[in-house]
This record gives structure tokens, C-alpha cells and sequence, in this order.
């Protein structure tokens, strides 16, 4: 039965952008097969679930192949089937969600609402009109 390294594994099914990321996330105790915790160099086989930490959701993938040389994105559903439970995508819908409508005043880019009301403040009052209601005095 053929095996793979773990972290090549994530890195040739394009679970992971790099080979270094991959083991670094298995350093992190973010990688778990069949819910042990692992380390970058662990073998997988045919059959083994391994669960992805990547907040704020846990992927889970079922092994079908192991590779340890790159496949295209077309031929990744031959060598894994992604078998993550829709309430973890339910939370991740939720977390895109709840980004946008709880961020706190103050952190992030400021709105628009927020640039307006900043050149409010800031411009200066008496610039808008130039029709002064005093005469200079020109004779001293």
C-alpha cells in the first residue's frame, strides 16, 4: 500500500499554498489524522481522515491516493474527497458576515461616513464664504 509524507501530501492536493506551510501547521497543532495530532514527516495511507485548522472553521478530508508529487486542481477529487461537515462552512458564512457588521469603532480603514465627518470637523468654518462683515481700515 503506498504512503506519503503528510505535508507533502497537503502541498500536493493544494490543501496548503507551500510545503513549508504545510509542516508549519503541523508544528502548530493545527494537522490531526484520525484525531491525533501529527508532525510534518507522518505517513498517511489510503482511508485516513486528517482535519485542517484553519480559523475559524476545521476542513476534513478523506485520504483516496498517496502523493507526494503535485497534481493539477482538475485531478485533486482522485486523490481526496472533502468530507467537512456544513456547519463548518455555516460558521465561516458567519465569521465573513459578522467581519463586516462588528467591526469596532475605530480599527480598519475609516468609512465613508466616517471621512466626512472627519473633513467636517476639520474644515475650517470661516473659508466658505468670503464676504467679510467688517471694513479693513486702510488709513493707519
Amino acid at each position: 500500500m503506498a504512503e506519503a509524507r503528510i505535508d507533502k501530501w497537503m502541498w500536493a492536493v493544494r490543501i496548503f499554498k507551500t510545503r513549508t506551510i504545510a509542516a508549519e501547521a503541523c508544528k502548530m497543532n493545527r494537522v490531526t489524522i484520525n484525531g491525533a495530532y501529527v508532525k510534518a514527516s507522518r505517513m498517511i495511507k489510503p482511508g485516513d481522515v486528517v482535519q485542517v485548522k484553519k480559523p475559524p472553521i476545521t476542513y476534513s478530508f478523506k485520504v483516496l491516493q498517496a502523493i507526494e508529487k503535485r497534481v493539477g486542481a482538475k485531478l485533486v477529487p482522485d486523490v481526496m474527497e472533502n468530507v467537512t461537515t456544513p456547519d463548518q462552512y455555516e460558521l465561516l458564512e458567519m465569521s465573513k458576515i459578522s467581519g463586516f457588521i462588528d467591526r469596532a469603532r475605530g480599527t480598519g480603514r475609516p468609512t465613508k461616513k466616517d471621512r466626512r465627518s472627519l473633513e467636517e470637523f476639520t474644515a475650517p468654518e470661516f473659508m466658505d464664504d468670503f464676504d467679510f462683515d467688517f471694513d479693513f481700515d486702510e488709513d493707519k
